[in-house]
């Protein structure tokens, strides 16, 4: 994958989207949505395992360069825009969406608009993003949809559980991980410790993949 400068490098997270995505099953001919794309590494695995129609999105112009650039060297039709989360596609539904937002918890107020930590800061609970995403997704999700959403445990697993089945959703976890710290949460360690967030001299977290569905109406 091609990442240039400022882009989110994929890692642990992605690898567990990316598996929970695998094991979803795509469904022939479906329409696919990957939130906060990054180099676009969720978008062309699932263009190459089977969807048809395949939108990815990102706030970062870099990263938008940089998964119009993975998709075209792998000749996938893949359309990739840029904007606020959800906001480019408004009015649109699909059949699956994948999504790797910002989670790391920061106390530094509301997450920057400009700048490489805007791939992951997301407020003082790590939520400034998971929330929207989570009151955006019954109208993003066609009846028998799905979504998939990886975070760290650290945001509150059952606070995406709880937000997502308030709007009607079936969700429940589909894939749990422990990963190392990376350097972001490393260097971020004893911000999260003073939080309470994590234990004094732990250095690693748990990322979830929260899957939601939207069940057909009752007759």
């Amino acid at each position: 994958m091609l990442r240039p400068p400022g882009v989110y490098r994929p890692q642990g997270d992605t690898a567990l989207l990316m598996k929970a995505l695998r094991e979803a099953a795509i469904p022939p001919g479906a329409r696919v949505l990957d939130l906060c794309t990054g180099t676009g590494a969720v978008a062309v695995a699932a263009a190459l395992w089977g969807a048809r129609h395949v939108t990815a999105v990102d706030v970062s112009a870099r990263a938008v360069l940089a998964a119009r650039a993975n998709a075209a060297l792998r000749r996938l039709p893949v359309r990739v825009l840029r904007g606020d989360l959800a906001e480019p596609v408004a009015g649109e539904r699909f059949d699956l969406i994948t999504a790797n937002p910002p989670y790391v918890p920061c106390r530094d107020g509301e997450p920057p608009r400009h700048g490489a930590a805007r791939a992951w800061a997301a407020g003082p609970r790590g939520r400034s993003q998971l929330d929207r995403l989570c009151a955006s997704a019954p109208a993003l999700l066609n009846h028998g949809g799905t979504m998939l959403v990886v975070h760290s445990a650290l945001c509150g697993v059952q606070e995406t559980l709880d937000a997502l089945r308030d709007r009607g959703l079936k969700a429940s976890v589909a894939a749990r991980r422990r990963e190392p710290f990376g350097p972001v949460m490393h260097a971020r360690a004893a911000e999260l410790e003073d939080a309470g967030l994590i234990r004094r001299g732990q250095r690693y977290e748990e990322l979830v993949v929260i899957r939601a569905d939207r069940t057909e109406p009752r007759g």
